[in-house]
């Protein structure tokens, strides 16, 4: 979406000083490394500051940077604000009047958000102009410029929505104004800052909340959360989950082939057809039917669901299958973790390495408040049920896992940091074995993954 700078300065209220106010900012940017020429960087204040960076993003053909303060000398034009975060928010909610024809499909939930996310535009992408945010754009600054960067031929935006405190997502609703609204699941993911699971069922509840009465809401039929999700809003709500009495979309006949990718049934008010999936895990089954359920309550074609389904793919570190120069198989879904996510994870990886050991590489999963002991326990607990020989923790917090598995008779390995799990993987795992990499991502044990997968001896 072109926006010159005076329209910038206009919509945020800000003072443009320098640079022709009818120049054209093409995109938007806050990280100075990445933004393409022509975007207009946004100084946003965080764990670094981004007014630091004002001369490096003009170096790098930046036409503008919208800024709180006056830097001693810039090479290019200003838009001067109180608090470009606030701003940023403002281009948001203009560029969703701009378009005023798109509909919005937004995203929530504990686990499965960005998955979903792609999924469902790609069910859409059969049969209508789809934008989508980039990776896991779900914040109060990724959402504005999901929408931002929306071509003004978009038919439908699907965005996104993350939260770590009450309010945060009816505060990106009045930004995005969705229509259709996804809950893929209440978990535990962030229950530190959100107040435990009751907590995060009302802050995921507010984009139900936020749709019209001709809206959508399409939610969990097997989540407990369900009924006071749906209670919450006035939208037509469509039930998705595994076949029962009380479900609209239904998905059955679930098998894994070789490579953990999903086929299934889908039966729906609109028809019944099989789909196979790309991506990998039993998980995405219900993941690809949330997303269906939403392409088809807006008109697209249940076999164009399926063929956009089928050629649906996932964002690095995300249930990524590698075979080691080895012959050690890999499951990298280092991204990030949570109970739900890793409980899913360690379901479909039983179906690996049927004549060799799965190693389990587990990182602590974050943000989990009181409940955290309990939880890592019952990864522990999961892991010894669903076939694991050996697990390798990494971090303090994922103890309560070891000492579950312990009792169940698995071989533990405590490492203290990637590269020591990454020695004891290598000391241990043979041609035919499997290892699974799963932590939150500020553990960062992607890099066990990629060096496995590389012959790599050490990580970098």
């Amino acid at each position: 979406m072109d926006v010159t700078l005076a329209e910038i300065a206009a919509v945020t209220g800000g003072a443009l000083h320098g640079g022709p106010a009818d120049a054209l900012a093409t995109s938007f940017a806050f990280d100075s490394r990445a933004l393409e020429a022509n975007a207009c960087f946004v100084a946003l204040r965080g764990a670094r500051d981004g007014h630091d960076f004002v001369g490096d993003a003009f170096e790098r053909g930046a036409i503008a940077a919208l800024v709180a303060r006056m830097p001693a000398d810039s090479p290019g034009a200003l838009i001067l604000v109180p608090d470009p975060l606030a701003a940023l928010a403002d281009l948001g909610r203009w560029a969703r009047t701009r378009l005023a024809g798109a509909t919005v499909v937004a995203i929530t939930g504990s686990a499965g958000k960005t998955a979903t996310k792609d999924l469902t535009a790609a069910a859409l992408s059969s049969s209508l102009a789809v934008h989508a945010s980039v990776g896991s754009f779900n914040n109060e600054f990724g959402l504005p410029l999901t929408l931002l960067a929306a071509p003004m031929a978009t038919e439908v935006v699907v965005a996104e929505m993350g939260a770590r405190f009450a309010g945060n997502i009816a505060d990106l609703c009045g930004i995005a104004r969705p229509d259709v609204g996804i809950v893929t699941h209440v978990g535990l993911a962030h229950a530190e800052h959100l107040g435990g699971r009751a907590g995060i069922t009302q802050v995921k509840g507010e984009l139900l909340e936020a749709l019209p009465a001709a809206g959508v809401a399409v939610v969990n039929a097997d989540d407990d959360a369900t009924p006071e999700l749906v209670s919450r809003t006035r939208a037509r709500v469509l039930r998705v989950g595994a076949r029962s009495a009380d479900v609209d979309v239904a998905t059955s006949e679930v098998h894994l082939d070789a490579e953990l990718r999903p086929r299934f049934v889908v039966e729906s008010p609109w028809g019944t057809t099989t789909v196979q999936l790309a991506v990998r895990g039993a998980h995405q089954v219900q993941n690809a039917a949330m997303a269906a359920a939403a392409a088809l309550s807006l008109g697209v074609s249940l076999a164009d669901v399926a063929k956009g389904l089928a050629e649906a793919t996932t964002a690095n570190w995300r249930m990524q299958l590698h075979l080691s120069p080895e012959g050690v198989t890999v499951l990298n879904d280092a991204y990030n973790a949570s109970p739900t996510s890793v409980a899913a994870a360690l379901e479909s990886f039983a179906h690996l390495a049927p004549g060799g050991r799965r190693i389990f590489v587990f990182g602590e999963m974050l943000e989990l408040g009181d409940q955290g002991v309990v939880e890592h326990t019952r990864v522990g607990e999961i892991a010894a049920d669903t076939g694991v020989d050996v697990l390798v923790i990494v971090g303090a917090g994922a103890r309560p896992a070891a000492i579950a598995a312990r009792e169940r008779g698995l071989t533990v390995v405590d490492a203290p940091d990637a590269s020591a799990a990454l020695d004891a993987v290598r000391g241990m795992a043979r041609p035919g074995d499997a290892v699974l990499v799963k932590a939150s991502r500020a553990i960062g044990l992607e890099v066990v993954a990629d060096a496995l997968v590389a012959g790599e001896s050490k990580v970098s």
